[in-house]
């Protein structure tokens, strides 16, 4: 794959680097500032470079929503950086990507204002490309989306892979080979796109911790009661995966029920009851399989965290932060509680993304690094 590194020079030349700044936002201001951190240094080397650096994201999903905040985010680590306010394309737009010097560095809106952006339409692909000589892509958590600015802007000019794409596919191609014992802790919702890392998994993990709302369709399958908990929609063979020796369910799981919480065997969970996290004796059960792994893959909360019972996962991301196995952390979710206790640097690696993270696990490849190659 052809990376930012390939580049012998960039002085004077239009960069259009693909950015994913789809960040949480409250009130205007960014909560989050992880994936903005992440592409900074290719930033950085662009402008050092002499380019002249056009930035492309989205944010949201209602294609209403403003970079705005982003770019006022930004300026705590660039502060030169420009935001243009005008629609993508418009003669404003067009006006001042064309008087940028070298080093310059300018924001574009929300590629999602177009309705070209998630259909990869090839006309606004090629508008797009029309702004740059050079394509880069440091938006590995949205490569897995054959979107315009992922994969219909390669058809138009010559890309490359930015500093964290490279990073993201180094660390986490780890996985296809690991060291032993390997533990592959899974929670989170999701069942269509989790369940397949289940099948592959249980070939090459010494175990598989199940947990989160995952686990909630293996405690049925076992004919366990799970009350009002979520479960998926579709039966994805699940009674098989039980027979490997090498998944593991909780023992335990905290439940509600008439805004009253108590811990309970995962075997005596009542009708009206919700699941809502693993118990007591399940973080230990999890912590023996810590202390003992050499190679750990964590993806997805292991309760509601977004609902207060966040920890379970805390505790355990605390004890994964001062193992001494090589720790590989799935975004998404997970990624943004490591931000909440400020224990990122105490892992191995940390992904930016959630759904590219998970098809990435799956398949070895994606989208956006296909054309890259």
């Amino acid at each position: 794959m052809k990376s930012i590194k390939d580049l012998k020079s960039l002085s004077g030349k239009s960069v259009i680097l693909r950015a994913d700044f789809n960040v949480p936002i409250k009130d205007g201001k960014v909560l989050d500032d992880f994936r903005i951190k992440k592409v900074i240094p290719t930033i950085e080397y662009l402008q050092k470079k002499g380019a002249k650096v056009i930035i492309i994201s989205h944010i949201g999903d209602d294609e209403k929503e403003s970079l705005l905040p982003v770019a006022t985010k930004i300026k705590k680590y660039i502060k030169e950086i420009k935001f243009i306010e005008t629609p993508i394309f418009s003669d404003e737009t067009e006006k001042i990507i064309k008087s940028l010097k070298n080093g310059d560095i300018v924001l574009l809106e929300n590629l999602r204002h177009e309705t070209g952006e998630k259909k990869n339409s090839p006309s606004f692909a090629r508008a797009l490309s029309r702004y740059g000589e050079i394509y880069i892509n440091d938006a590995f958590s949205v490569s897995h989306r054959e979107h315009a600015s992922v994969v219909g802007i390669t058809k138009y000019l010559p890309g490359y892979a930015g500093f964290q794409f490279m990073t993201e596919i180094e660390n986490l191609s780890k996985v296809f080979n690991p060291k032993h014992p390997f533990l592959f802790i899974l929670g989170g919702a999701k069942f269509e796109t989790k369940i397949p890392l289940v099948k592959k998994y249980l070939r090459s993990a010494d175990s598989i911790f199940i947990g989160g709302a995952i686990a909630n369709d293996f405690f049925r399958a076992k004919g366990y009661e799970i009350g009002t908990s979520l479960v998926g929609a579709v039966n994805f063979q699940v009674p098989l995966l039980l027979k490997s020796k090498n998944l593991i369910l909780p023992i335990d799981v905290e439940v509600t029920k008439n805004s009253k919480t108590r811990f309970v065997r995962s075997s005596d969970v009542e009708p009206e009851e919700n699941i809502v996290d693993i118990g007591p004796q399940s973080i230990l059960a999890l912590k023996d399989l810590i202390n003992k792994a050499e190679f750990i893959l964590w993806n997805g909360p292991l309760g509601k965290y977004e609902s207060g019972f966040g920890g379970a996962t805390e505790e355990i991301l605390k004890l994964i932060s001062k193992s001494k196995a090589v720790s590989v952390i799935g975004g998404g979710d997970t990624a943004a509680l490591i931000t909440k206790l400020k224990i990122e640097d105490k892992f191995t690696f940390v992904s930016t993304g959630g759904g590219a993270t998970l098809d990435f696990l799956a398949k070895g490849t994606l989208p956006g690094i296909r054309v890259l190659k």
